[in-house]
């Protein structure tokens, strides 16, 4: 009984190093890239605003475009725009928005009502492609605001 016990430990322990070297791994691949695919934000987000927890990015975005967390027409390998990043940060994170992000659920406004709220600082375009620090940046910032 002892040994089993012990087993169990090894191998619960032993998942819990490999989700976190893969989690380390991706998190290396997110800072690194210049140009985050709408995938690896999926990922990302769902997970910061625990919205749910998947083994993969490929997952993530799947999960996120069924539930129409992401704007229509996005690729799971294609460039995440700022408007894109800011739609999916209001709908993983339960945002309200302003009048007219209510009545067309458009990208547009919802990058513009993150501007309202100074979660987006500065004049960027929403057409932007959105970084990896950037993206985590953003998330923060999110964070940072639903929690007050």
């Amino acid at each position: 009984m002892k040994r089993t016990c012990f087993l169990l430990i090894v191998f619960l322990t032993s998942l819990t190093f490999i989700h976190a070297q893969t989690t380390a791994h991706e998190m290396e691949a997110l800072l690194g890239s210049r140009a985050v695919s709408y995938s690896q934000a999926a990922r990302f987000v769902l997970e910061a605003s625990s919205q749910a927890t998947l083994s993969s990015q490929q997952q993530a975005f799947q999960y996120a475009q069924e539930n129409g967390l992401l704007p229509v027409g996005a690729c799971a390998d294609g460039a995440a725009r700022l408007d894109g990043i800011a739609f999916l940060l209001m709908n993983s994170f339960g945002l309200p928005g302003g009048l007219m992000y209510y009545i067309t659920k458009d990208p547009h406004y919802a990058y513009r009502e993150l501007i309202h709220k100074n979660i987006i600082q500065g004049r960027v375009l929403g057409s932007t492609p959105v970084s990896g620090e950037q993206l985590l940046f953003l998330t923060g910032r999110m964070l940072s605001y639903v929690e007050n």
